[in-house]
């Protein structure tokens, strides 16, 4: 199939809508609140079950290493391994840690030069962790951010059923330079954006890529449309401002054809 590649494009329809908007009803997992006990736990097994589902696979689709079987888990397996004998979920046992695969590890690796002929990936394991937490402030992030750094993961991500306080959200960006640390609800991992019908395949370059893209074209990347570090597809993958994303679409026209975006 012919691809074509375009540098401009119409702006993603997605950018401005939640993670949990996007999803027809059609696309979440094939258990629904109807086909279980209209009670509290049960509901609450429903909804961790799909979020423990989609970060799994978002984890994966970062390119870090997960078995198959951690991402496909069942709704039975799911309650078995991780409710309390009262139906209720144990938080505490859904925190899981993944290393990232090769792919991601050469992706991820500043291509050599002069000054630094072995060049050391800017990637390395990462931590999730559901927290049960009624209330989430500073205290919550800097022991978050504590856990993650001194067992050297660099990437922390707090899976929390409340939002963010405005300090503790401001308090991120204190430890930016120690551990890249991520928020998300509960309710915005109910469905996986990314499966949603009018959302493209969104594919990180890495740097020689985007390097050989702004050659190509002979572009400053400060030319390249923009996506925003906020946009629901950019959390998804965690992209990092400056880095650059194709967009890949498919049109009854145009058929294949890819867009460039960097992320701000």
């Amino acid at each position: 199939a012919t691809v074509t590649t375009t540098l401009l494009s119409e702006p993603t329809v997605f950018q401005t809508q939640t993670f949990s908007s996007l999803a027809p009803r059609s696309s979440l997992p094939s258990a629904t609140m109807d086909d279980l006990p209209n009670d509290a736990h049960s509901k609450e097994v429903v909804r961790l079950w799909r979020a423990w589902k989609t970060v799994h696979e978002m984890v994966a689709d970062r390119e870090y290493e997960l078995a198959e079987d951690e991402i496909s888990i069942s709704l039975d397996r799911f309650r078995n391994e991780f409710c309390n004998p009262d139906g209720s979920v144990n938080r505490g046992k859904l925190q899981f840690s993944a290393r990232p695969s090769d792919a991601m590890l050469r992706k991820h690796t500043p291509p050599a030069t002069d000054a630094n002929p072995d060049p050391v990936p800017d990637c390395g394991p990462i931590w999730v962790e559901f927290l049960a937490d009624k209330q989430f402030g500073v205290a919550q992030i800097r022991q978050f951010a504590k856990y993650t750094i001194t067992n050297n993961y660099k990437t922390g991500i707090m899976i929390t059923h409340v939002a963010l306080s405005p300090a503790a959200r401001k308090s991120l960006a204190s430890v930016e330079n120690l551990a890249k640390i991520e928020c998300f609800l509960e309710d915005d991992l109910l469905v996986n954006i990314t499966h949603h019908e009018l959302v493209p395949r969104h594919v990180l370059l890495s740097r020689e890529e985007k390097i050989a893209l702004l050659k190509r074209y002979r572009l400053k990347e400060t030319q390249l449309p923009r996506i925003l570090a906020k946009d629901p597809v950019a959390r998804y993958l965690g992209l990092r401002r400056g880095q650059v994303v194709k967009i890949i679409r498919v049109s009854e026209t145009a058929g294949r054809y890819a867009s460039y975006r960097l992320c701000v």
